[in-house]
């Protein structure tokens, strides 16, 4: 996907990080994690419909739903990691809404280009990359003909 084709919610998100200075940037990234939506009541009592991001540290859950071709990607994170929470939050927030290709043909790197690689540690980054990475898998499983 070209710099062009990123999805303009995605864009937005990105381009708002990288309008700030390192400092605020974290600060930005709190925010987003005190704004991780609640689950809908059909999924609160359903744990066993989310799957375990093993690659963050925190105990990290999503789940995808795709009806009529739009992704919607729900996630839970503790409150005591508001850094993977905030990346949640910026996928939960980012890709929802979005078609299923054009979460699929989003580039990997995408969290490498929210300009955080020098305020937060390579593995919280290799953990919102791998929220990724579960989101696009769980796309591929539901949209198999």
């Amino acid at each position: 996907m070209s710099e062009q084709q990123i999805p303009s919610q995605l864009a937005e998100i990105r381009d708002d990080f990288l309008g700030f200075e390192l400092r605020d940037r974290l600060q930005l990234l709190l925010e987003f994690a005190n704004e991780l939506p609640e689950l809908p009541a059909r999924y609160a009592d359903h744990p066993d419909l989310f799957e375990r991001v093993e690659e963050c540290q925190s105990p990290v859950f999503i789940f995808i739903e795709v009806e009529n071709d739009i992704v919607h990607m729900f996630a839970t994170a503790p409150a005591e990691a508001p850094t993977t929470r905030g990346f949640a939050s910026i996928l939960v927030q980012g890709l929802s809404g979005l078609s299923s290709a054009e979460v699929l043909e989003l580039s990997d790197d995408f969290p490498q280009t929210l300009g955080l690689s020098q305020a937060v540690s390579p593995l919280r980054l290799r953990g919102m990359t791998g929220m990724l990475a579960r989101a696009k898998r769980q796309i591929r499983l539901k949209t198999a003909v």
